[in-house]
């Protein structure tokens, strides 16, 4: 069995897993016991730890203490890595030498950099190296199938590589759309990822939609897969109306589906 502590394989390159060894197992109950019984005690020597690792009774102790201490340095390099990138998320909101405007479908334009747009998105890169945009730092860009808060949003992850969660729930699908189509694949992840978490017999049509527009395979055979299993409260509830009118396709795709899954339980 791999085992998800002891196993040669780096930290960053293993599969999530619930596995683990007899020998770490035996371990970790070693930790927890030993640190149960000395709770009270703030003063515990590193030297005891390393008895521990080494004694016969305790099997396994080191592995699951070498796994903790690896766990602590990642977090603890990934806490840095997010502190040194805010510092880009606060050139974004002070707007801080910003030498373009980007505008959206309504409300105010939002100010933004050049470099980090062009860096950010191959489209972006390509509208900002047109000679109109060349000529003036006061040169404004536009969005306009996004609303303002959705372009904030948008231009908040570009900064910062993430978003505040009622922020993503709230604009999951435009951003998804803005990711596709200015080709931001880390962006598009993200949302995917989201969306996968988080559908359910409430939203699933609207993910099966943006899959659809965003040509997104694993996101559709997901969506697809849990319509199926819920087929009654999705397909006779009141959402289902609109959008078959609006996805005739999509309906037409859905009732092949569900056929296929039917003769597939029948020949079983």
């Amino acid at each position: 069995m791999d085992c998800s502590i002891c196993s040669p394989v780096s930290l960053i390159l293993r599969p999530p897993r619930n596995s683990i060894c007899q020998a770490c197992y035996d371990g970790a109950k070693s930790i927890i016991s030993f640190l149960n019984n000395l709770e009270h005690n703030r003063d515990i020597d590193k030297s005891t730890f390393a008895d521990l690792s080494q004694s016969n009774s305790y099997k396994g102790i080191g592995n699951a203490l070498k796994w903790v201490e690896e766990m602590k340095e990642r977090e603890e390099g990934l806490n840095e890595k997010l502190s040194f990138l805010g510092g880009l998320v606060t050139v974004f909101k002070d707007g801080t030498h910003a030498d373009i405007q980007v505008k959206p479908g309504n409300g105010s334009s939002i100010f933004a950099h050049r470099a980090l747009l062009a860096a950010r998105s191959s489209i972006f890169k390509n509208m900002l190296e047109t000679d109109g945009c060349k000529a003036s730092p006061n040169e404004t860009i536009s969005l306009p199938e996004l609303n303002h808060d959705e372009l904030e949003s948008l231009l908040e992850f570009l900064y910062s590589g993430n978003l505040p969660i009622n922020k993503l729930d709230k604009h999951v699908y435009s951003l998804s759309i803005a990711a596709d189509k200015y080709e931001i694949p880390f962006l598009q992840k993200f949302c995917e990822n989201r969306m996968l978490q988080s559908f359910d017999s409430s939203n699933v049509l609207n993910v099966l939609e943006i899959s659809d527009v965003c040509s997104n395979t694993k996101l559709k055979e997901a969506a697809m897969d849990f319509i199926i299993k819920h087929t009654e409260e999705i397909v006779f509830s009141t959402r289902y109306d609109t959008f078959a009118l609006r996805n005739p396709h999509l309906s037409v795709q859905i009732t092949r589906a569900l056929l296929k899954d039917m003769n597939e339980r029948h020949n079983t």
